[in-house]
């Protein structure tokens, strides 16, 4: 067992526009956190592997080519690897707790 400490909370670098910290990786998964400033831009680019965000804080839009759904705190998304997708008008300082299966950057090339 191990307890995660400050995976999802609010705590992005000093001058990030927005941060991702990976807490935990083993082969089969990935725990991290991204946070994104409210107003601030998601530049983030399609996972090769899967993914499930859930909102810990914040306020924001996240759009896929099917599709737009508000979210916000207790929101639970999963986004499958390969999906185009981002967080758009970001109204409040968003925290996600996120999971990726496998491990996040395992399955891209050289991962």
């Amino acid at each position: 067992m191990r307890i995660i400490e400050g995976a999802g909370a609010w705590t992005p670098s000093a001058g990030a526009a927005n941060d991702w910290v990976e807490h935990l990786r083993v082969p089969d998964l990935s725990v991290g956190t991204y946070c994104i400033a409210a107003g601030g831009v998601d530049d983030q680019s399609p996972h090769t592997e899967d993914e499930v965000y859930v909102v810990m804080a914040g306020r924001a839009r996240i759009a896929t080519p099917d599709g737009a759904a508000d979210v916000g705190p207790g929101s639970v998304i999963f986004v499958p690897a390969g999906e185009e997708h981002r967080f758009a008008e970001v109204t409040e300082d968003l925290a996600l707790l996120v999971v990726f299966g496998p491990a996040y950057g395992s399955h891209a090339p050289g991962g």
